[in-house]
């Protein structure tokens, strides 16, 4: 099932079709930010994305070190979050709610400005998924979550690679950290693709473990008869 989304994700990559997905991918990037900096004694003032898939996120205070190293890995960890969680329920329709109250929620609070696109889209995105939660069966939520998922933990291996070693020079997260650390730049890329790589091998193995246990004849999985 897994292999089934990856590869037409894969092959779509740059047309409009996973171009929403990105978005959301870089909403929960900036999200990551805004809630280590909460969780780190500090606060969220805004988010601001971009149609061309960029964005920002404003904090104050809180943890420089585990602020600046939230954002694609974060972003991983939501992706993976909502791809287990989707594969371990048959309830897909509450996950689906749940994730679309969280982005709504998000950008009422947080996305900025109100008359922008980054605030309309994923109040539309939230909305969506609320919806699809709601009214659709939970065979195609199964689908919409999976696709999400597997396309954030797609985008932040080569997003990483990006924007701290191929593009080393731009005032990435990675520039910054290597800033307040004197550590260069690539070695937190070189750190956070394999962190990367590691939950998505994760991922893989846990995914190819179900697969193997469902295909199972019923006696052996045990439980009563």
């Amino acid at each position: 099932m897994l292999a089934a989304i990856v590869v037409p994700v894969i092959l779509l990559w740059s047309t409009p079709i996973v171009w929403p997905l990105k978005i959301l991918v870089v909403f929960f990037h900036e999200l990551s930010h805004g809630l280590a900096a909460i969780l780190t004694g500090g606060s969220l003032e805004r988010i601001e994305v971009v149609a061309q898939q960029g964005g920002v996120c404003w904090t104050t205070g809180g943890s420089r070190f585990i602020v600046l190293s939230a954002g694609y890995l974060g972003s991983l960890l939501w992706g993976s979050g909502v791809l287990l969680a989707a594969s371990s329920t048959t309830r897909d329709h509450r996950v689906a709610v749940g994730l679309g109250a969280v982005i709504l929620g998000a950008t009422l609070a947080w996305v900025r400005p109100v008359l922008s696109f980054g605030f309309g889209f994923h109040v539309a995105a939230g909305l969506g998924l609320i919806a699809c939660g709601w009214f659709l069966a939970d065979a195609v939520c199964d689908l919409v979550l999976k696709v999400f998922g597997v396309t954030s933990c797609l985008y932040v291996i080569p997003d990483i690679w990006s924007d701290t070693i191929a593009r080393s020079h731009l005032r990435s997260d990675a520039r910054m950290l290597a800033e307040a650390t004197h550590i260069p730049t690539v070695i937190w890329g070189g750190l956070w693709i394999v962190a990367a790589l590691v939950v998505c091998g994760g991922l893989v193995w846990r995914t190819c473990r179900r697969s193997e246990a469902e295909s199972l004849p019923a006696p052996l999985l045990g439980g009563r008869p």
